[in-house]
Formats: C-alpha cells, structure tokens, sequence
C-alpha cells in the first residue's frame, strides 16, 4: 500500500468520527468538540508512521514515530468503531421512532446525543491504554489438559509449553522475549513449542533480540514451526539463525521422542513431534508447500502419541487425515482486540482454545505477544501449559 493511500484512509476514518461525534461534543461544550478534533487530527497524522516510521534514517526519532503511529492505529480503531456504534444505535432509536411512535414516543434527545458523544473518546482511551497494559505485561500461564483415549502410563502428564505470535519488531525486543523465556522455564516442561510468527523484521535487524531463546530449557528441547510473518521477514535466513540457537525447525518433517517419567521407570514410548510450513507458505516459496501428511511420513507404527505444529489453525483437516492426535496452532490472537475476534472465525475454524475435531485436538493460541498496535482488549496474551491426560 502506498504512503498516500495511507494517509488518506487514515484521514477518512479519523474524519467519520469528527463529523459524527464532535458537533454533538461541542454541544456540551465548545472546547470538548475542539480537543476531539485536534485529537483526531493528531491521530490521522501519526497512524501512517506505525506503518512507515521506521524508513526514517534517525533511529531515535524512528522509533518515537514507530510507537506513536502504533499507540493510534489501537486508539483510532477503537474509536470508530464506538462512533459507528453510536450512530448506528442513534439512527435505529430514530427509526424506531418514525415506524412505532406510540411505543418509542420522542427522537433521541439532545442530551442523548450529547452523553453518548463523550462516550466515544472516554471509552475509546480507557480502552486503549487497558489494552496497552495487557499488551506489555508478560503473558499469563494458561494451563490446559488434554484428554488423549488410551494415552498410555507414561505420558500421562506430559508437558508441552507453547509460545507463539512473539512478533518481536518495533515494538518487542530482547527484553520481551527474555521475560517470556524466564516463564517458561518456571514450568518445567518436557518440551517447548514455538508455533510460528516468532518475528516482524529481518535476522540482520533483530539478530539479537532473538537470542534469549537459547536459553530455554525442557525435557526434550525447543521445536518451531514458521508462521506467515516470517516469509514476509526473510524466512530462509531465520530458519538457518534459529537452528543456529539449538532449537529445531520442522519443515513438513517428524522428529521422534523417547520418553520416560522419570530415570527409575523402564516403561518408554516412542512420541512424534512434527511440524508444517505455514498454510500460506507455497505463496513465497512452492518447495514450502505446508504438507501434514509429508510431516508424518516414515513414522513407525508403535509410536503412540502424534504432535503436530501448525502456525494456523486450518490446518487441521489436513492433519485429521494424517493421523494426529494433537494439533497446537496461533495465528489468529484471539482477535487481539474487540471487535475483532468476532471476524476471526471467517478466515480460521477456531479463534482460541481448545476443540475437538472427530479424534483431533486442536489447541488454538491467543498469541504471546501481538501485532501492530500495543493493544489487547478481550483476548489476553497466553503462555500455555498444555498437560496430556488420559480420557
């Protein structure tokens, strides 16, 4: 998209609420409707900069544009949504007026119109700072089990921790991510799944950002599967710098685990970890071509329990027919904030949470970080703690 094009959404869904909501604000008084105005001015001129603010030479000054251009996008997608809202309410209240008027029997009065004007930008910023705040804090643990028919002894209790939708970039760095691997470790889990959107920028930008990843720890190591966000990011080159961390890439392949309960058990059982490329990752690459059945090829019969990793959720008829018993997907980030996670489910089968498939479970992560603009209102960051048990 170019930067006009930009610009000039911005200015039009800026403009919406101006002509919608500030003269009946300036009603209450004038000063009210001329802040709300130089507000949405201030608004329309920064939110292109989430977009662009980072091709300015000044690291400094393009970072300041970067977080402020980002803040807007959260706050100025808020408030037209409430605008939209309220005029949609105040034009139904008026037409219910005109078609029944003996049961609605006067318009929505001025000061209707007045106390919902305010609403728009009190709630739009409530909104938008509650959200900043989720956003920036480290992700709760969301422990989840999963009941798995004749899960044998041995992996009864089995852990999986599961990070995914980082997006380290302009706005997530090292620091971030060190306080989610931090978490992690807390957990003592048998192994660490990492299901893709790790990153929004290139290895030479954010090379070492990454770097706390090396010191996760878990039984059996930590697994990655890329999402759609790397193939945007230069996703050959992170995939040989992830690798580079110890940590294993699947790419349509399997890597088998023998597990125990503990040292003293002799009972072992052999479990599949396997991984897909991104849904939509034959876009960018065809030898990448996301293939759950390629992933599961060569698995030997006695293996008892099939993991499988895939950054979107709809993969999972695929993985159905493949044989899997678990899916753990991300992607959708519960919507990140409302009203969005109303619209994830036209593009994805699942928007969060755990859900049965005939005889596949598929885990869908709210994501541990989020994307563009710091905000999550609705639909809280996850660091999940997934517990095999028997059904």
């Amino acid at each position: 998209m170019s930067v006009d094009s930009l610009f000039l959404i911005s200015f039009l869904l800026h403009a919406f609420v101006g002509w919608t909501v500030a003269p009946d604000l300036a009603a209450v008084h004038p000063l009210l409707g001329m802040a709300l105005l130089m507000l949405l001015l201030l608004s329309a001129l920064l939110l292109p900069m989430g977009f662009i603010g980072q091709r300015i030479a000044r690291p400094i000054l393009s970072n300041v544009l970067t977080w402020l251009g980002l803040l807007c996008m959260g706050l100025g997608s808020s408030l037209f949504v409430l605008a939209l809202l309220r005029e949609v309410a105040l034009l139904t209240a008026q037409g219910f007026h005109r078609l029944w008027p003996s049961v609605v029997p006067v318009t929505p009065s001025t000061s209707l119109r007045a106390d919902t004007a305010l609403m728009v930008p009190v709630l739009g910023l409530l909104v938008t700072l509650w959200g900043f705040f989720n956003a920036r804090r480290t992700a709760e643990v969301m422990k989840v089990d999963v009941p798995i028919a004749n899960l044998p002894a041995a992996l009864q209790g089995f852990l999986i921790a599961q990070i995914s939708d980082i997006h380290l970039g302009p706005t997530i760095k090292g620091p971030y991510l060190q306080r989610i691997v931090a978490r992690v470790n807390s957990l003592d889990a048998d192994l660490v799944a990492i299901t893709g959107d790790l990153v929004d920028g290139s290895v030479a930008e954010l090379g070492r950002d990454v770097l706390p990843l090396v010191n996760l720890t878990s039984t059996h190591g930590s697994f990655f599967v890329t999402g759609n966000h790397e193939y945007y990011s230069g996703a050959h080159d992170w995939i040989d710098a992830l690798r580079g961390l110890g940590i294993s890439v699947l790419m349509n392949e399997h890597v088998l685990i023998h597990h125990q309960c503990d040292t003293q058990d002799l009972e072992q059982v052999l479990m599949v970890v396997a991984g897909v490329t991104d849904f939509n990752a034959d876009h960018f690459d065809n030898s990448h071509r996301s293939d759950p059945a390629l992933a599961m090829a060569g698995v030997p019969d006695n293996t008892v329990f099939k993991l499988l990793l895939a950054h979107q959720p709809r993969s999972a008829n695929a993985a159905l027919q493949a044989g899997f018993d678990l899916q753990l997907s991300g992607h959708t980030h519960g919507g990140q904030f409302w009203p969005w996670n109303h619209f994830v489910k036209f593009q994805q089968p699942f928007t969060a949470g755990l859900h049965r498939l005939q005889s596949l479970w598929v885990y869908t992560s709210r994501g541990t970080g989020y994307w563009g603009p710091p905000k999550r209102f609705g639909a809280p960051s996850e660091i999940t703690l997934l517990r095999l048990v028997r059904a």
